[in-house]
């Protein structure tokens, strides 16, 4: 099977408007005279992205979260969602169209069109298209950090992770835990607050480590992360510990959804953030664990196979 990142580089060569951005960020930036219009698009499979027994309002809020959070990465103000989907079910179509409804209404953003398409197979996928429009120019990418920046991340990291497993053990998470795999939360205000001020941006998708070695790759700089200042939230704590190990899986596992971005160290924090690490010379990502360095673990973070 192709890998993502194999695929990824057959569509370089094909995508050489300075629109899709080299496919190397989290969206699509169209100049239209004096405005930016982003557009993103993300796609979700059973069994990947979702549990069998997921309630399906549930996989239509994420689907539509996951593709807002990448606008909040562009502190873009979402405009409008372009809906792809398999039938089935007539049970669980509904469903999800309760779920994409009570989505759309609680961020404001209508539906625009979209299509669909028979399921004949065993499994569904769904896709979806987010259409933004910039609220700073120039519009917020990988690139730019600079020697000296700090790096921060945006609210709690891994809270998804404990939720999935507690779900796929069987075993009924706290709620805050539950919401965070379920329904995350797009940072879109936050992302419009921190465009004007940060030097690079990406949500945490895939994971706080992979995510962070793209900014690096990007930006062409190395990126040191302090471990011990990655933020868990007091249900993470209680399920799976602070130890070590428990920090990494929370640096790598992904679905998190918060906003990671670089700062100069002489601006003031605009929206609530932990600093986890700094920008300095050179290329890649580093680990420090009480302030001796740490050898990076096999795996980063998620990627597609």
């Amino acid at each position: 099977m192709t890998t993502e990142s194999v695929f990824i580089q057959m569509m370089r060569a094909i995508a050489t408007d300075p629109a899709a951005r080299g496919l190397r960020d989290d969206a699509a930036v169209i100049e239209l005279g004096g405005e930016s219009l982003i557009l993103t698009h993300d796609m979700m499979a059973e069994g990947v992205h979702w549990l069998q027994s997921a309630d399906p309002a549930d996989v239509a809020w994420k689907l539509v979260a996951v593709n807002l959070s990448d606008l909040a990465a562009k502190g873009a103000r979402p405009l409008g969602v372009l809906l792809g989907f398999m039938l089935g079910d007539s049970d669980w179509d509904r469903r999800f169209a309760e779920g994409l409804g009570q989505v759309l209404r609680q961020y404001g953003v209508p539906l625009l069109g979209g299509d669909t398409v028979s399921n004949r197979g065993d499994k569904r996928a769904v896709g979806l298209t987010a259409i933004g429009a910039a609220t700073f120019r120039p519009v917020p990418s990988r690139g730019g950090a600079q020697p000296g920046d700090l790096l921060c991340v945006t609210g709690m990291l891994g809270d998804a992770l404990a939720g999935f497993e507690l779900i796929e053990a069987g075993f009924d998470p706290p709620p805050a835990l539950a919401a965070a795999y379920n329904r995350p939360v797009p940072r879109i205000d936050d992302g419009k607050a921190l465009a004007p001020n940060v030097t690079a941006m990406m949500d945490v998708s895939d994971g706080l480590l992979i995510d962070a070695e793209r900014i690096a790759t990007a930006s062409g700089v190395a990126i040191e992360i302090d471990l011990a200042k990655i933020p868990l939230s007091d249900d993470y704590r209680a399920c799976r510990g602070e130890n070590r190990d428990s920090r990494l899986q929370a640096a790598s596992w992904g679905d998190d959804y918060q906003l990671l971005f670089t700062i100069s160290a002489d601006i003031a924090l605009p929206v609530a953030a932990t600093i986890i690490g700094r920008v300095g010379e050179g290329s890649g990502i580093s680990l420090l664990d009480a302030g001796a360095a740490l050898p990076l673990p096999p795996s980063l973070g998620y990627q597609h196979h």
